[in-house]
């Protein structure tokens, strides 16, 4: 039955998400404008972080825009999904089965609280990007 169906994915398997960015963005210089917004396993649920120019950390979407567009100068918004572990870290999903189903899964009605508090931050942090620049969103976003 659908409820106890494994989902498997071949480890070929790769996030093309890079193929719809190079579309628009066609400079290096260009993608100094371009916000990525992203799922991260490394924050927990409800947590936001905004970040210039620092390495995909793994996530296969971030992978593809990086060779995409052959740099990794552009902004990126975290949001965190992963639950709360010890001292408000986020607690580490192993195995691969695991991470795609928290990646690909339905959040729980008492997390979809949180997530709606953190999409309006998001949409905040994207706002002011776009009218005040890359510090000024940043400083917005990483701050509680």
């Amino acid at each position: 039955d659908a409820e106890n169906a494994t989902l498997v994915l071949p480890e070929t398997m790769m996030n093309l998400s890079g193929k719809a960015v190079v579309a628009f963005v066609k400079s290096v210089k260009a993608a100094k404008s371009l916000v990525v917004v992203h799922d991260d396993l490394d924050l927990p649920l409800g947590t936001v972080k905004m970040v210039f120019g620092r390495g995909s950390g793994g996530h296969k979407g971030v992978e593809s825009i990086m060779r995409a567009i052959k740099t990794k100068d552009f902004a990126r918004i975290r949001i965190g999904i992963s639950a709360v572990g010890k001292k408000n870290q986020a607690k580490k999903v192993q195995g691969e089965e695991k991470v795609i189903k928290m990646v690909i899964g339905k959040f729980k009605p008492a997390e979809e609280v949180a997530v709606k508090k953190v999409m309006k931050k998001v949409a905040e942090t994207v706002r002011l990007f776009a009218t005040e620049g890359v510090e000024v969103a940043t400083m917005f976003a990483n701050t509680r």
